[in-house]
């Protein structure tokens, strides 16, 4: 996303999100999150994000990717938004890096863009989480797939810890679509995706999950919604339900939100747009 056509799409995203979605319901009187973030500038300048996801194994830092075309490496970058190194991934493409997130002890990255609904088949990369002192990935793993229904673009998808299985949100269909694709995945050949829901809005961005497996944030570029996901109940099921609508504070161009580890709030942070400064947000937990 990364010319005037991104400009004109981020307001017809706009205008089709209040156009088409759901009424909300409050799931609770109490705001879940502060509504004012606290603010980082992320130093040196991460120019393009699009995923971010909160070490699990080490503590107090973020990893940051960035989207199409960048070189194939992470960002370990601290709370405080100092970025402390890259890390390179060996044997992978970033044809359109969307997403991330961290299930169990890997990290997942995917490579699901698709501006112009040009490809039939798209990836998603998952490897042990490294440690601070890696500089190098080099056992990265592939998962190929493609959908049942031809090309989308896509930039947020989420792992259930539980089941393993992802789900993968398209952005500009309207309304934005699920695909399920089931585990355990095929390595060595394409896996096809199952379409599995939808969503009573479109624009969809980011997503993440909660440590926990309770709480869902999908986010657009103009708001973050919040699913609450009960006992019992799959991914599936739990985004069926009304969202409630999350104070966010209006980025130059953000596509990525994560949960912190702790459970204790959640991360926004935004490519660099027009803007000359990217900011990492941290919104705590009332």
């Amino acid at each position: 996303m990364k010319s005037f056509l991104s400009s004109i799409l981020l307001l017809c995203f706009f205008i089709s999100g209040m156009a088409c979605h759901k009424k909300t319901t409050d799931l609770s009187d109490k705001p879940i999150f502060d509504s004012v973030p606290t603010l980082k500038p992320i130093i040196p300048l991460i120019e393009e994000t699009s995923g971010i996801a909160d070490s699990k194994i080490n503590d107090g830092f973020l990893w940051v990717q960035e989207d199409s075309g960048n070189p194939t490496e992470l960002f370990l970058t601290g709370h405080d938004g100092k970025v402390l190194k890259k890390v390179f991934i060996n044997n992978v493409v970033n044809r359109d890096w969307e997403d991330m997130a961290i299930s169990g002890n890997d990290i997942f990255i995917g490579d699901i863009g698709d501006n112009n609904l040009v490809y039939q088949e798209y990836s998603i990369y998952y490897f042990p989480e490294p440690s601070s002192s890696v500089d190098t990935i080099k056992n990265a793993a592939t998962i190929a797939f493609q959908y049942p229904d031809g090309s989308h673009d896509a930039e947020a998808f989420l792992v259930d810890a539980d089941t393993k299985n992802i789900y993968v949100i398209t952005k500009r269909d309207n309304a934005s679509k699920i695909y399920q694709i089931s585990y355990p995945y095929k390595t060595g050949s394409t896996n096809t995706a199952s379409l599995v829901g939808s969503l009573g809005y479109t624009g969809v961005v980011s997503a993440a999950i909660s440590q926990d497996g309770k709480e869902i944030l999908l986010k657009t570029y103009f708001g973050i919604n919040y699913y609450k996901r009960n006992a019992g109940q799959t991914i599936i099921q739990a985004l069926q339900s009304s969202p409630k609508k999350i104070s966010y504070t209006i980025e130059p161009q953000g596509e990525a939100i994560c949960f912190n580890k702790n459970n204790t709030g959640f991360y926004t942070l935004s490519e660099k747009g027009m803007s000359n400064t990217v900011n990492l947000y941290f919104y705590p937990r009332k």
